[in-house]
């Protein structure tokens, strides 16, 4: 069976297709050329099923589904938005269609969805039609846990990293940039911050409930009650039930330091996960260190980590890997796949040991997703 890379980029999506070996790889596309592509998900429930969460231009946010591999696409019936605002209340519109996941296996059709600026969604008939989750965007804290709506994040705050418990629906974990990480035990009808233990740098008091920035939150699928978190201010990992981030990323060399946007875990050992560093610098470029980019592993919880460069170019490479950009496959060995903002994809089919490239030339590259199913 072969493998599909959905790559998502500023000017439309392309697919990979590899082998099952994943030595010899395939470029299709584009698909919604010109068109801001945020986020293109596989169905593991649903092998051929797809989520594409998109914004055409003056046509607004909106997300697209296709149950054959995504040959054909349909747009939703009812997008995800905010209902109207009652008398009195705060008009809100979203921007733009951010991260997608798929339900819990108990649940087909299921999906979730966040947004510019900060808001869960959700659907119950495989994307068609969406619901705003009162329990998160109508909160009363809401304004308080996700502070200015223009708050400096490039191309605007957002809700991502919705995490989905596998052994139980119900609970759910959100990343919010900038607000923080919250959890819900109810479906989303309450939610509590999460945030203890991490640094807030950007903020004049170092410890603060919610408010803070996590670039990327991973629930492991082995041990769902250990999460990891690539933040604004480093690398944590939450072990349950305590309630304290502990910072991993301070044993991550000095030079390159624990500042990035991705997260990615092994999916089958809860010690073992990547980052992919950037210049952290005052002045944030949003660059390799050095212009010397590399994927960083741990497999040992965040003890040690180990540079993996290897094919990787050795200088004068300026582009660094955004949030959703970087992905893993479920195979022995693991499978690394990144997109660059540069428009490259890079594959690694040894856990990171060698990297080869796979495509060159393509858009900024917001998001790459693994379709086991080819």
């Amino acid at each position: 069976m072969g493998i599909a890379l959905w790559v998502a980029t500023r000017k439309g999506a392309w697919t990979l297709r590899g082998d099952d070996a994943r030595g010899a790889w395939r470029l299709e596309g584009p698909t919604f050329l010109g068109v801001t592509v945020y986020h293109v998900v596989a169905d593991p429930r649903a092998p051929g099923t797809l989520l594409l969460a998109a914004k055409p231009g003056h046509l607004g946010p909106t997300v697209y589904r296709s149950k054959d591999g995504g040959r054909t696409w349909t747009e939703a019936t009812t997008p995800p938005a905010f209902p109207p605002a009652g008398e009195g209340g705060r008009a809100r519109a979203v921007d733009h269609v951010f991260w997608l996941t798929p339900g819990h296996a108990s649940e087909p059709g299921t999906w979730w969805a966040g947004t510019s600026p900060q808001a869960l969604f959700r659907s119950e008939d495989g994307g068609a039609t969406w619901a705003s989750v009162a329990g998160f965007n109508d909160h009363p804290d809401w304004s308080k846990w996700t502070g200015d709506e223009k708050d400096g994040t490039p191309d605007g705050p957002k809700l991502h990293s919705i995490q989905v418990d596998p052994r139980d629906a119900r609970h759910v974990w959100v990343g919010l940039s900038s607000g923080g990480v919250f959890e819900s035990t109810d479906g989303g009808a309450t939610w509590t911050p999460r945030n203890r233990g991490i640094a807030a740098d950007f903020l004049p008091s170092p410890d603060v409930e919610y408010g803070h920035d996590p670039h990327c939150v991973v629930v492991h699928p082995a041990r769902p009650d250990r999460l990891y978190q690539q933040n604004h201010c480093g690398v944590y990992r939450l072990d349950r039930p305590g309630d304290r981030w502990v910072r991993i990323g301070e044993a991550m060399p000095k030079d390159v330091g624990d500042v990035g946007f991705p997260m990615v875990v092994h999916p089958r050992d809860p010690d073992t996960c990547w980052v992919f560093p950037m210049d952290g610098n005052v002045y944030w470029p949003r660059t390799s260190p050095g212009g010397r980019p590399a994927a960083y592993r741990t497999r040992d919880a965040g003890a040690t980590w180990t540079r993996q460069d290897a094919g990787l170019p050795g200088e004068q490479a300026w582009w660094t890997v955004k949030r959703q950009a970087m992905t893993a496959d479920a195979r022995d060995p693991v499978g690394l796949y990144l997109g660059t903002t540069n428009g490259e994809v890079w594959a690694s089919a040894d856990e990171g040991a060698t990297w080869r490239e796979l495509a060159r030339h393509l858009p900024h590259v917001y998001a790459v997703s693994v379709d086991e199913a080819g």
